[in-house]
């Protein structure tokens, strides 16, 4: 199919688009937003869970103890951290504060080094 201009259409390869840092991290706020949504029915049930009293308390800390399990809460820590992080770092820029190129970007990598510190501090201490 040619276009009106006769040239052939250019389809993007998303894998060879270098995105900057802001990107990078805007596009990781909102991929953490909806891992903290769709893990939301699972937070509140184990929260129910682990109120009942010790025993119920520990069952649940076994069911998590599973390598699995001890990574998808790693991911859910790294989930939260960005998304707090990178959600402050939205809400200075809206009121003018950062909004410069130089500090959206350090502003942007202490978000993602941040939150990347906050998983590996909570995975280091759970597999412990």
């Amino acid at each position: 199919m040619r276009t009106s201009a006769g040239a052939a259409p250019k389809f993007l390869n998303l894998l060879q688009i270098r995105f900057p840092i802001g990107a990078i991290a805007s596009i990781g706020h909102r991929i953490s937003g909806v891992l903290l949504v769709l893990s939301l029915p699972l937070v509140a049930l184990a929260l129910d869970r682990s109120l009942r009293g010790e025993a119920e308390f520990a069952a649940l800390r076994d069911l998590v103890s599973a390598p699995w399990r001890a990574a998808l809460l790693i991911l859910f820590v790294w989930a939260a951290t960005h998304h707090l992080l990178a959600g402050i770092r939205h809400l200075l820029m809206d009121a003018g504060i950062g909004s410069g190129l130089p500090q959206a970007r350090t502003s942007a990598w202490a978000a993602i080094v941040g939150a990347a510190a906050v998983a590996l501090i909570a995975a280091a201490r759970w597999l412990s």
